[in-house]
């Protein structure tokens, strides 16, 4: 088993006032040549914006770009027309492909928004532009893993461009799980949103992170209730 660590407090950061942002891997400003990607996972970002401010149009392409809303709500916006707000509980998934302009503002002028923006590189490469939203329920998610994002199109979750797994769990403290790997060569990221984990032995506080690669199956132990995202990608 390879294992790879990543503290909270390691993570790159940049402070733009009305922007607060984590990097766990290397984005704008901050580099760090040992943390540029885990396989397929690219960009791993905690954001927070404050009320009224948001992103402004900005072109992507060749990206799987995944947002998850922890608290508030996020509105996008894009040159397909579509327009949706991303509320708790939502999961927003956008193959740029051959390139999409878009952009995200804090749905409300007073309250901030936190979410996390995920970048997957794409199993194929120039796809049309393609924009899905879901809302999950999070009782489906008490002591259990729930896929949210999967390669396979007839699954109760979103679609993504890659043999990618996101799944997300809320354990109590004293339960314990077991995970394996997708398929034959792919590794796992565990991304601590709060609580306290050990995973193979290794204790993850809130923030935390841990990559797995090259092992067959992994144990888990909460000791303080925790909630997290799995992702499972090929490296």
């Amino acid at each position: 088993m390879k294992k790879v660590i990543h503290r909270a407090d390691t993570r790159g950061y940049a402070n733009h006032g009305w922007l607060k942002s984590h990097h766990t891997f290397s984005f704008a400003n901050y580099y760090d040549p040992e943390r540029i990607h885990f396989g397929a996972l690219r960009v791993l970002n905690d954001d927070a914006v404050k009320g009224g401010m948001g992103f402004g149009a900005h072109p992507h392409d060749n990206m799987e770009i995944v947002s998850i809303v922890l608290d508030g709500a996020l509105e996008h916006r894009d040159n397909t027309g579509k327009q949706e707000v991303i509320r708790k509980n939502d999961v927003q998934i956008m193959s740029a492909g051959t390139g999409v302009v878009h952009s995200e503002f804090n749905a409300s002028k007073t309250a901030d928004v936190s979410f996390l923006q995920i970048w997957v590189i794409p199993a194929e490469r120039d796809v049309t532009p393609r924009y899905d939203q879901r809302t999950f329920d999070p009782a489906a998610r008490e002591n259990a893993l729930q896929v949210v994002i999967s390669p396979e199109k007839n699954m109760d979750a979103l679609w993504l461009n890659q043999e990618a797994w996101f799944s997300l769990g809320k354990f109590d403290a004293g339960r314990t799980l077991d995970i394996t790997p997708k398929t034959a060569g792919s590794g796992s990221y565990l991304f601590l949103l709060s609580g306290e984990l050990k995973v193979d032995g290794e204790v993850l506080e809130t923030r935390d992170a841990i990559g797995l690669s090259e092992y067959d199956q992994a144990h888990i132990e909460v000791i303080k209730p925790a909630e997290f995202l799995l992702i499972d990608v090929p490296m």
